[in-house]
């Protein structure tokens, strides 16, 4: 296998550009990595960033939409986007030797975005079939009205999509005030990964962004959310089955209990199915057909999420398990050999997933958009094993059954 040459540069307007260097690969990835996401929506526009991320492929003063659409899977590429609570990307992958086709697109999206009206009302019923199909999916549901609970009252409690009532206040005027705020050299990364030297990538860079006039538009400020009270509810919906989130507030992204929690919320619901809650609430009790949790972190805050779906007659039993174990780790120390087994099984975790090449892609350039720098996965690995049973035990505190909120549909 290659090892990627991963370099970090600026040009003139102030843009970072991220180039992974993969020699003979056949695929390249490139797009833009925007600090922007749902919690930057404005009060009475709930919805407007994903919104913008929709309607940014309608049109361009160089193009229409179906060129647009046309202009790289015309090559066999494809061109997607997606949106966060603090994150858009905007992206393209496609045969190595069509990066010129590629980045001049992205670019022309990113910088000349016209949003024509027609296009923008057509998007509308688009976005809003999208909002209803979440809301008849129980256990995404569950997820949205969790962050409302624990975020009440700030920009990163509301659905990405928003409500269809924002939606219809969304207009063409908006999209493009929007772009021209938010979507900024300072506020961006571009990012390129295949066989195509650095010095190519510079060149491009420097000649289709360079010249990027609203480099100097002001940061944007984020207001830090209110701690509110942990808070526990039931909505009956007449399912067939029952939808838990469990939620608890965390610090932000750039806090030194990071790798801690990362590491405990896989011990307790990563993806083998020897984690801890799977063995104790699905494999050994049958309580639940499935539990996972999570760890999402932003600049200001984070919060850890678990889930399990089961029989509504177990929703009782089942929270009532998860309360004990969360207690247990925050009470008693795992041994070292236990904590370094679980080291072991976590980082084997990270290098498998670096070797997709949109995992790697979409990390490094998270990784440069909210750190600065790229962390490869050696280091994030020797962070993980740097963990000791005392920091797992501490971090685990955060997690105490008392601080907990919880949202069961049923």
């Amino acid at each position: 296998m290659n090892v990627p040459e991963i370099t970090v540069n600026t040009i003139g307007c102030g843009l970072r550009v991220l180039h992974i260097y993969v020699p003979g690969a056949a695929v390249s990835w490139c797009g833009v990595a925007v600090d922007v996401g749902s919690r930057d929506d404005p009060a009475d526009r709930h919805g407007l960033a994903h919104f913008v991320e929709h309607t940014i492929f309608k049109g361009t003063t160089h193009r229409r939409a179906w060129h647009i659409l046309n202009r790289m899977e015309r090559v066999g590429g494809e061109l997607n986007a997606f949106t966060t609570k603090d994150t858009t990307m905007l992206y393209s992958v496609f045969p190595a030797n069509h990066l010129s086709r590629a980045i001049e697109l992205i670019a022309d999206m990113v910088r000349y975005s016209t949003f024509p009206t027609v296009e923008v009302e057509r998007e509308r019923d688009v976005v809003a079939e999208e909002i209803a199909s979440y809301r008849d999916t129980p256990a995404e549901a569950a997820y949205d009205d969790i962050e409302d609970m624990v975020f009440a009252g700030s920009p990163l409690g509301h659905n990405i999509l928003g409500d269809t009532e924002a939606l219809s206040r969304c207009e063409a005027q908006h999209c493009k005030d929007f772009l021209k705020r938010l979507y900024t050299p300072r506020s961006m990364v571009l990012f390129v990964m295949g066989p195509q030297r650095e010095s190519v990538v510079m060149r491009q860079a420097e000649r289709l962004f360079g010249t990027m006039d609203h480099e100097r538009a002001p940061f944007i400020e984020r207001a830090f959310p209110a701690v509110n009270p942990p808070e526990r509810k039931v909505e009956s919906l007449g399912l067939h089955q029952a939808h838990t989130v469990m939620a608890a507030r965390l610090p932000g992204r750039h806090h030194e209990s990071r790798f801690a929690l990362m590491l405990l919320s896989n011990i307790l619901g990563g993806p083998g199915m020897n984690s801890m809650l799977n063995i104790e609430l699905r494999e050994r009790r049958g309580y639940v057909y499935t539990v996972e949790t999570s760890v999402n972190m932003f600049d200001d805050c984070g919060l850890w999420q678990l889930y399990f779906g089961c029989e509504q007659d177990n929703v009782k039993r089942a929270t009532t398990h998860v309360e004990h174990i969360l207690s247990r780790m925050a009470e008693h120390e795992l041994s070292e050999k236990q904590s370094d087994a679980y080291k072991r099984q976590y980082c084997g975790q990270l290098i498998v997933a670096d070797a997709s090449a949109e995992g790697r892609v979409m990390n490094a350039a998270r990784s440069v958009l909210h750190y600065g720098t790229h962390s490869s996965v050696d280091c994030v690995t020797e962070r993980i094993m740097d963990v000791t049973p005392t920091m797992i035990r501490d971090v685990a505190t955060m997690l105490s059954p008392a601080s907990l909120s919880s949202i069961t549909l049923l």
